[in-house]
């Protein structure tokens, strides 16, 4: 049986949205040129790459002459919206709750971190009062 699909993305996967996010449209050879150095992929894995997150849903592509021009489907804020949902259901059972506690349990957290999410609470509480 093959395994199961999965709709987060693989440190290659992400590394190819950011470029499309940043760049917007791209062929292949763009995406490969833009690949910062040190971190370079061929470009026959840019293209299988390319390929999954277009299976995904991620991305589509249009034909410009004899190349394949991609551009994201998911914004970037979308993506990471997804990630964190996977997270808290694989770590937290869906408890958000639970996850800021884990992070206020880290050791590197700031004051000014601390002061940002006390900020992001009290517009919780806020919007929880409105509706």
């Amino acid at each position: 049986m093959p395994p199961k699909k999965s709709n987060t993305l693989t440190e290659a996967e992400l590394r190819l949205m950011k470029i499309l996010w940043l760049r917007g449209e791209s062929a292949v050879t763009d995406l490969v040129a833009a690949i910062p150095e040190g971190e370079a992929l061929a470009y026959n894995s840019v293209l299988t790459t390319i390929r999954i997150l277009e299976q995904k849903g991620y991305v589509e592509h249009r034909q410009e002459g004899r190349a394949f021009v991609y551009k994201a489907l998911v914004a970037e804020d979308e993506a990471s919206r997804t990630e964190v949902r996977h997270v808290l259901g694989r770590f937290f059972a869906n408890s958000r709750e639970q996850l800021v506690l884990q992070l206020l349990g880290d050791e590197e957290i700031t004051p000014e971190g601390i002061a940002r999410l006390k900020e992001a609470i009290r517009q919780a509480e806020e919007k929880a009062g409105e509706a």
